[in-house]
């Protein structure tokens, strides 16, 4: 929704500063671990697993479960701190056509679609990313919030795709979903759901092609690329 992925890749270089820990992720490095892994702990877990986990103001590096859960906890609140300090201070902002979209949606009156908003986040910061970009009246034209901690597997696994049919009483072959990344095709299409892709920077080189259409954005004023009743055709379509 927000252009945010250097917002995220600044906040763990920081925080790495901050520990003391001798690692830095570059740009083409967090491209690759993001299209890779879902979700800030398990990026870190399979970061550290790969190559070694580091001591830090912290400590020493953990060898047992506990402490490694324990740090990668610690690691992960400061950075989430570090990155909502970023948002208030208005460094990202919301993708073209995503108000657009919203609004569109609510205009349709009786035949207006249920939203829902399914992350890879934790809820904590979602609602607070949520609520600095979109703002409380945009927000209350949906009708769910699912987050990285409201199910037991992240994208790519479609559990999250799942809870958001069955708590919105809407069948999967009747809903739709915008992604930007393969690994938000991938949960789509495990729920069996149609997928549009709006791309980003660093997801614009994966293979979409299982998806039902491609974006560059989904686009403003002259650079609209696909409307609220486009996208519920494609569900439609599916569901016959």
């Amino acid at each position: 929704m927000g252009q945010s992925e250097s917002l995220h890749r600044e906040a763990y270089n920081t925080m790495f500063r901050e520990f003391e820990i001798d690692y830095r992720w570059d740009e083409e490095y967090y491209d690759q671990l993001q299209n890779k892994v879902a979700g800030g702990i398990p990026k870190m877990r399979y970061y550290f697993g790969e190559n070694g986990w580091p001591t830090s103001t912290l400590g020493a590096a953990p060898t047992e479960e506990k402490g490694r859960e324990d740090i990668l906890n610690a690691l992960q609140n400061r950075k989430t701190d570090i990155y909502k300090d970023m948002i208030r201070g208005g460094t990202a902002q919301v993708r073209p056509g995503v108000l657009r979209l919203i609004e569109e949606a609510r205009r349709l009156g009786e035949d207006r679609p249920k939203l829902a908003i399914c992350s890879a986040s934790t809820k904590t910061s979602c609602l607070f990313v949520l609520d600095n970009l979109l703002k409380p009246d945009v927000l209350q034209h949906f009708d769910l919030i699912l987050a990285g901690d409201d199910v037991k597997h992240r994208k790519p696994d479609p559990e999250i795709y799942r809870l958001a049919s069955e708590r919105l009483a809407i069948p999967a072959s009747r809903s739709v979903v915008i992604e930007d990344s393969l690994i938000g095709l991938q949960a789509a299409l495990g729920a069996q759901m149609p997928c549009v892709i709006t791309h980003t920077a660093s997801t614009k080189a994966q293979d979409f092609s299982q998806a039902r259409a491609v974006f560059s954005e989904l686009g403003d004023g002259n650079h609209v690329q696909v409307t609220a009743r486009e996208l519920m055709e494609i569900a439609l379509e599916t569901s016959l």
